[in-house]
Parts: C-alpha cells; sequence; structure tokens
C-alpha cells in the first residue's frame, strides 16, 4: 500500500494515523473497522467475484465501501497494519461447528501481528461476533473484552494422536476456532474462499448476513429480511422487513452499502 492508499483506509474507517505502530494503536483501529466495515457475505449472493489479491481487497473495502468475510477483511486489515509499521502474518484456523466438529483446512484467517514494543497480538476482524480488541498472543489466562471473556488454549492431539503447537481460541467458555501458529500468505486461503463461497455445505452459501459493532458495544445485524439489535448487555431486538426498500434502506443507512437489488439466497444454496 501506498502512503495515498493508507490514508484512505484510514479514513474509511475513522481512523487517525497513529505516529508509532503501538500496541494502544492497534486496538484503536482493530475496534474503528469493527465499527465501520460489515462483516457480509454479500458478494456471494450478487454473484461477484471474491479475490485475494491485495488490489482487489482494497478495491472493495476501501474504494467500494463494502465489507466481507473472513479472508477479506482480516487480508484488508493485514495490509493496513503493514503499511503502519506492523509486523503481521496470516494465520489459518479451523472453525468449531455446533457439535465440535472443526472445518475445513483453511477455514478461517486471523491475523497474528507485533507491535513496536515486541508484544504479539491476535488481531480478528472478519469473524463475526468475536473480541472487540486484539488479544494477547502469548497469554494463556483468561482476557476480558467487551465481546466476552477470552482465552488462547494450548490445543490437544488431534483425531491422530499428533500434538502440535495450535491454540484453541476460547470464548466464554467455548471453543470458537482451533489456530495453527505457522505462517501463512494471503494467496494459501484462496482454496478456502472458494469452497465458503461455492460448496452448499458452507453456511455462508446457504444464508446472508451483514453484521458490524454498534458505537455503544452492542451490535447490529441483518439476516435476510431479519435485523436484529443487540444491545451492550445483550438484550436482543428483533423484526422482519418486509417492504425491498426498507431492506436496501437498512443496508445502505445502517451499514453504508448501497445495493439496487435486494439479496437472496439462491435456489439450492449457490450463487449461479
Amino acid at each position: 500500500m501506498n502512503p495515498s492508499q493508507t490514508d484512505a483506509y484510514l479514513r474509511r474507517i475513522g481512523a487517525a494515523r497513529p505516529g508509532r505502530a503501538t500496541a494502544g494503536a492497534l486496538r484503536e483501529l482493530h475496534l474503528c473497522h469493527l465499527r465501520t466495515v460489515p462483516f457480509e457475505n454479500l458478494s456471494i449472493h450478487l454473484g461477484e467475484e471474491i479475490v485475494l489479491e491485495e488490489k482487489r481487497l482494497l478495491d472493495k473495502v476501501v474504494e467500494a465501501r463494502r465489507g466481507g468475510f473472513c479472508y477479506e477483511l482480516n487480508g484488508a486489515f493485514g495490509a493496513l497494519l503493514a503499511s503502519l509499521g506492523y509486523e503481521v502474518v496470516p494465520l489459518a484456523g479451523r472453525v468449531y461447528g455446533d457439535e465440535g466438529r472443526l472445518g475445513i483446512p483453511y477455514d478461517h484467517m486471523a491475523l497474528w501481528v507485533r507491535s513496536v514494543d515486541g508484544a504479539e497480538w491476535l488481531a480478528d476482524v472478519g469473524f463475526g461476533a468475536h473480541s472487540h480488541y486484539p488479544l494477547a498472543f502469548a497469554d494463556r489466562a483468561e482476557q476480558a473484552d467487551p465481546g466476552g471473556t477470552f482465552r488462547l488454549a494450548e490445543a490437544g492431539p488431534d483425531a491422530g494422536g499428533v500434538a502440535d503447537r495450535d491454540l484453541d481460541v476460547v470464548r466464554d467458555g467455548r471453543p470458537q476456532y482451533r489456530l495453527e501458529t505457522r505462517p501463512r500468505a494471503l494467496a494459501d486461503f484462496t482454496a478456502g474462499a472458494w469452497w465458503h463461497s461455492t460448496s452448499p455445505r458452507s453456511h455462508f452459501t446457504r444464508s446472508l448476513v451483514c453484521s458490524r459493532i454498534t458505537g455503544d458495544g452492542g451490535r447490529i445485524t441483518l439476516s435476510g429480511r431479519r435485523l436484529t439489535t443487540t444491545a451492550a448487555d445483550g438484550t436482543k431486538e428483533a423484526r422482519e422487513l418486509a417492504a425491498d426498500e426498507e431492506v436496501l434502506a437498512v443496508y445502505r443507512e445502517r451499514f453504508g452499502i448501497g445495493l439496487t437489488t435486494v439479496p437472496v439466497v439462491r435456489e439450492g444454496g449457490r450463487n449461479g
């Protein structure tokens, strides 16, 4: 990223350029991103190609003022952090399903980040409802966050009895995803992004979601036509939006996404 692209990205998320790549600045950037760039899978249902290349990600997130899912959001955010002087490495994760089973390889992408003081952080702006701030990567104790109580726990042996250095990212006592600690590159996640955007077994092809953190620490989510507002204390209000005009207005006014047609899940859970 060149300086003008960095400045444009900072304007997109409403953040000032930090003087140094500190832990405090990282916390602010992380929260600003979650408040302004929605977690959304609309491209899958609008027939838009998902390309994991820096320019394409910046075009979508910054220029088109859209959101994305984990590969896109953390890919773009990682490029921003690197341009500001942070050391950034993509990490691969496998998400825990409802029955505690792990998803496909390269199921999720998160970021290992080192600030100028040498501290290491797990940054993740692409997991939907998750931590509002980066998590201390080397800390194995519970970490309090507005999004819940988190812990990075040493993972046990896999199904074959092999122990490694993987970490389980735990929220409020429940594992969210298993994180590999070996470095990856953005291009490594191409197959995972393709699977999630095409497979009828992927929850992304079977549902619509657009969600972001609100200024008061709550969350607003549009799932198809169901609008859910969650307060900071966890209280939820939900209602169905009947008219297309109302759905498009929510996308525009609450998420900053201008659409001409209402996205719908295609027959069979696939686009095209």
